[in-house]
Order: structure tokens, then sequence, then C-alpha cells
């Protein structure tokens, strides 16, 4: 099984704030995940795909860039997005069909956009979904702490489905490039 991981929006104004928004919830542990699974994706085969929001630091910039922490491989595909959605005028859905991705681990920021957005549009679009539930992150929104709202999105996206594929949910340490779909089909 051909498989990718998605780091979506790990940019540095996103992760460590700027003067309009706060830093997210936890960010060295998210940083020091994101980096884990990476190294599992290097260890798997897996492809390492970064989508990068055009909107961080007007798209432009050390602040639009992927956080100057995040181990960056030589060989990467990037892609820029100027909507919520990470599969939204991008070329990400096609590029993962022509390379016969059937499994993604999705991780990075922010938890009730982009990485929820993605996870749901994964499955429509006919892929396997494991999101790395301790590798995205938030700030604090008016209603729900950065913590309440990524608890809440890895329940709720935990056995996500849309008929034939769905989302797990597990943390950096598992083997996340051993996906458990077809124990919960």
């Amino acid at each position: 099984m051909k498989q990718a991981l998605l780091v979506i929006d790990a940019q540095q104004d996103l992760i460590e704030g700027n003067e309009q928004e706060k830093s997210v919830f936890q960010k060295e542990l998210l940083i020091e995940n994101i980096n884990l699974v990476i190294s599992k994706a290097l260890d798997s085969d897996a492809q390492i795909i970064f989508v990068r929001d055009l909107d961080i630091a007007e798209g432009k910039g050390a602040g639009f860039e992927v956080h100057q922490a995040i181990d960056i491989p030589t060989e990467v595909t990037f892609f820029n997005k100027k909507a919520t959605n990470a599969f939204y005028g991008t070329g990400l859905k096609e590029y993962l069909a022509k390379e016969n991705i059937q499994h993604v681990v999705i991780a990075g920021c922010s938890t009730e956009h982009c990485i929820d957005t993605a996870v749901r549009t994964a499955t429509v679009n006919g892929l396997d979904v494991t999101l790395v539930g301790d590798g995205h992150s938030t700030a604090d929104s008016p209603v729900l702490s950065a913590e309440q709202i990524i608890k809440h999105h890895n329940k709720t996206l935990h056995g996500h489905y849309n008929v034939d594929n769905f989302s797990v949910v597990r943390n950096a340490e598992e083997d996340l490039f051993t996906p458990t779909h077809d124990t919960y089909r």
C-alpha cells in the first residue's frame, strides 16, 4: 500500500504566533511529534508532503515557511493553498491519485480548521486517514481552549467514515505507517 504524510500548515508564524495571532498549544511538543512522524515516514518509504497556507505571513518570508525546527527531508513535495481545504485548488487530490496513495497520515495546524477539513475531505476522496492525535494543534478560541478543541477533534474524527474509507486517531509514537483501518471495517 502506498502512503503519504501530509504536514499541513506547520508554518513559522502559525506555530509561533505573531502580532495578530497567539502561538499554538504545546508548540514544542507539536514540533517534536511532527519530526518523529517525518522520521517514521522516511523509514516506511512514505511520501512526505507539506501544505502551506498562503494567508500565513501574506505568503512570503520566513513566517510563511515551514517552522525552522521541523526537519524537512530533501525529497518532499510542497503544495500551497488559498483555502482552508488542502485539497481545494491545489492539485493535491490529483497528485495523490497519480501516485496511487491509499493511506495518508495527517499532522499540522490548525485543528478545527485545516486539519479537520483535510481529514474529512481525504475520506470523501477515497483515502484512509490516520490523524496524529498528538501531532496537530491550535490556539485557544473565544469559546474553547486549544486543549478542548484538540480533544474534541480526536474523539470526533476517530472512526469518522464515508462508507468505504475512514479515519483513525493514533499518537506519534505508534506505528502510524502500518494502518489499522482493516481491523475496524
